[in-house]
């Protein structure tokens, strides 16, 4: 039984695929939460209280389908995998990214992600380069399973830090390795074992060598389309759905949860699963994002005119703790009037001046036609459910992908069933509910 959010869309098409009985309440009119995407333009304009209608050069209100979290997928990553296992892809359609950008010295370039862009890269002089070649051939012939490939590194025991020593990479390009291709927000990752991050570097260059741009996919039509198909998928075996759905209570007894209780009515549940605006104390706030919608007549600058891109702003070069992410997706994904740009910053808030801590990315996206600026909290749970069996989502943090994301959604999975979320098993289950026999 659940209430709604994308990692609990996700969570209750894979729970309906494994047999459960799921009911899926939610108090707004449409699915998807914080995570939805809004449609028409003025709704956005209400929704953040900007005085008026927007103006004629915005085109038709409904031609907008703008992001509130915006997020793109890994072409390897774990979201495309749950995606192709249970077939939502057939309800969505995806679109490449155009490019992958890092900052450096106020200016923006071109990730370098495969040997020959590293000796293309005007981030790096000539021996640099040769380097950080050796280091990215390292990294595609590394197999944890296989110690041939480790070269005198020990996965569980060197430091990454020590990995760029071997490789003599200066300060720049770890920036951008640690921030750009492993996807850090802060520089913790460097005194910690150095296999997760050769992980994650890997999967940068995997994801992109599917598609060739960037390692990234965004659906058409918005972000809104996921949380849709998941909640397609539950329908089809068998998950029922309720939109503008109040929840008034939740029933406990003894400690656990037996029910919800929405307009007089109390729906039964051995398990429920939502999101911490449901269980205020049962969550503890541990931090805020500040994030600001940009509409522009323009693509970025010095992006080739890209349509869609990434730009990430490690946090060494603007003097922070985490990084600063920049997301642009355009009318080529339906998701605004022809001719128009949507460009999303976001970060961590660190001080008591968030919108002057992103001014590095705004100074890129001028001139801006309209801004929308949300601060919004950040919650993790306090409470596991082992003993109350409520098991509470994560708040979307500032990066711009889905991995953090699927990294709740497997926690959670293994909260509520014991086990870990396994890809594999997942399969086995769908083909024995479709009936599918081993020829």
């Amino acid at each position: 039984m659940y209430n709604l959010f994308f990692q609990e869309c996700i969570l209750s098409g894979i729970m309906s695929v494994n047999g459960k009985k799921v009911l899926h309440m939610d108090r707004n009119s449409y699915y998807g939460g914080e995570s939805a995407s809004i449609t028409p333009l003025d709704d956005l304009y209400k929704r953040f209280s900007i005085p008026g209608s927007p103006p004629e050069c915005m085109g038709k209100g409904r031609d907008w389908n703008v992001d509130l979290v915006p997020k793109f997928l890994m072409a390897n990553g774990q979201l495309v995998k749950m995606l192709l296992l249970t077939e939502v892809t057939r309800y969505l359609d995806f679109k490449v990214i155009e490019g992958s950008f890092v900052y450096k010295g106020g200016r923006i370039h071109k990730v370098p992600s495969t040997e020959t862009e590293a000796l293309a890269s005007s981030l790096m002089g000539l021996f640099e380069k040769r380097r950080f070649r050796k280091f990215l051939i390292y990294v595609a012939n590394f197999d944890e399973n296989d110690p041939k490939t480790f070269e005198g590194v020990d996965p569980k025991k060197t430091t990454m830090r020590d990995v760029y020593k071997k490789f003599d990479l200066g300060q720049d390009i770890i920036d951008f390795t640690g921030h750009a291709l492993a996807l850090y927000r802060t520089d913790d990752y460097l005194d910690k074992p150095c296999l997760e991050s050769v992980n994650r570097i890997k999967l940068y260059s995997e994801s992109l060598a599917r598609y060739g741009r960037s390692p990234y996919l965004y659906p058409l039509y918005g972000l809104g389309e996921l949380p849709q198909g998941f909640a397609r998928l539950s329908a089809i075996y068998g998950g029922t759905y309720m939109l503008n759905k109040p929840i008034e209570e939740i029933i406990m007894e003894n400690g656990k949860v037996i029910g919800v209780k929405s307009e007089g009515e109390i729906a039964r549940c051995k398990q429920l699963i939502c999101d911490p605006s449901y269980v205020k104390d049962s969550v503890t706030k541990s931090g805020q994002v500040i994030r600001v919608i940009c509409i522009m007549n323009h693509p970025i600058k010095n992006t080739s005119d890209a349509n869609s891109c990434q730009i990430i702003i490690p946090q060494n070069q603007v003097n922070r703790r985490s990084d600063i992410y920049v997301c642009m997706i355009s009318y080529a994904h339906n998701v605004a009037a022809q001719g128009k740009y949507i460009a999303i910053v976001s970060t961590t808030v660190e001080s008591s001046d968030p919108e002057r801590e992103i001014k590095p990315a705004l100074d890129l996206l001028e001139p801006i036609e309209q801004k929308f600026v949300s601060i919004s909290d950040q919650f993790s749970p306090t409470d596991f459910g082992t003993e109350s069996q409520i098991f509470i989502s994560r708040s979307y943090d500032a990066t711009t992908h889905f991995e953090t994301t699927c990294d709740d959604i497997k926690d959670i999975y293994k909260r509520m069933t014991g086990s870990e979320f396994d890809f594999e098993e997942m399969k086995r289950k769908k083909t024995d509910i479709f009936g599918e026999t081993e020829q």
